[in-house]
């Protein structure tokens, strides 16, 4: 009778809060009268999203294909990697250092030299996204590969099992909630990724607008635009969430 008060909850609160910030802030601003250059109100933000509602919906769009691209292009480089790190322990000692190394190196240090090799356009915005969401599922996917039952891997042996049956039947079924726990933060980070790449040099995108706006003093366009990212990353994370229910169906969701 109460099973769904707790989701219902799970929506209704945020909703509420979300709602009583904005009353508070449109307050505020009716109160203090605060530059539109620097903190415009939300009813300004939403007049500059109906006004440019075409140009937030295609930007965002852009952003959210460079995002997607280079979420799978880096979480099947990943994955295949961690498979060979797991069998190879002479190739993880050899790689995986580098893979700390670049994850340890600041991503705008690393766009400009993505769009010197790949140009301003698409591609370099893939690769920055890819090299986002890589790190997380390497890290995750390795300890998933790895642990596994060892009586389980002892029974395989036993019955003559090939590397390849031991891997899809034992070791990928069981790095599967590792996986999943991975992919939900890589799939906010990939669209992090393609922003910072879009703001060191684009002409499209939602980075493009932020920057373009933030040059002309547009500031209302410029929330509008951060809001409409920000949903669009939500978005693609709720998707991790519930692919991560339909498949890893046998564990309790977080």
């Amino acid at each position: 009778m109460f099973a769904g008060r707790p989701r219902l909850a799970t929506v209704l609160i945020p909703t509420v809060t979300l709602f009583a910030l904005l009353g508070l802030w449109q307050l505020a601003d009716s109160l203090f009268q605060f530059n539109r250059i620097i903190l415009p109100s939300p009813a300004e933000i939403g007049a500059a999203f109906i006004a440019n509602y075409l140009v937030l919906f295609k930007e965002t769009g852009i952003t959210l294909i460079e995002s997607v691209a280079g979420f799978l292009l880096g979480g099947i480089a990943a994955y295949l990697l961690a498979i060979a790190f797991v069998h190879s322990r002479t190739a993880q000692q050899a790689i995986y250092p580098y893979a700390v190394a670049l994850k340890s190196t600041p991503l705008i240090a690393i766009a400009p030299l993505l769009v010197l090799w790949f140009g301003n356009g698409m591609l370099s915005k893939v690769v920055m996204s890819a090299l986002v969401a890589f790190f997380p599922i390497l890290v995750n996917a390795v300890s998933g590969l790895s642990a596994v039952d060892r009586e389980a891997i002892d029974l395989m042996k036993s019955l003559s099992a090939s590397r390849w049956q031991v891997l899809t039947r034992i070791r990928v079924p069981n790095s599967l909630p590792y996986l999943f726990a991975s992919l939900k933060i890589a799939s906010s980070m990939a669209v992090v990724g393609a922003v910072i790449g879009e703001f060191t040099g684009s002409t499209e995108g939602i980075g493009h607008l932020i920057t373009s706006s933030s040059y002309y003093l547009e500031t209302p366009l410029m929330f509008a635009a951060i809001v409409m990212i920000s949903v669009a990353g939500i978005l693609f994370f709720w998707l991790m969430v519930y692919l991560e229910r339909k498949v890893v169906f046998w564990q309790e969701p977080v």
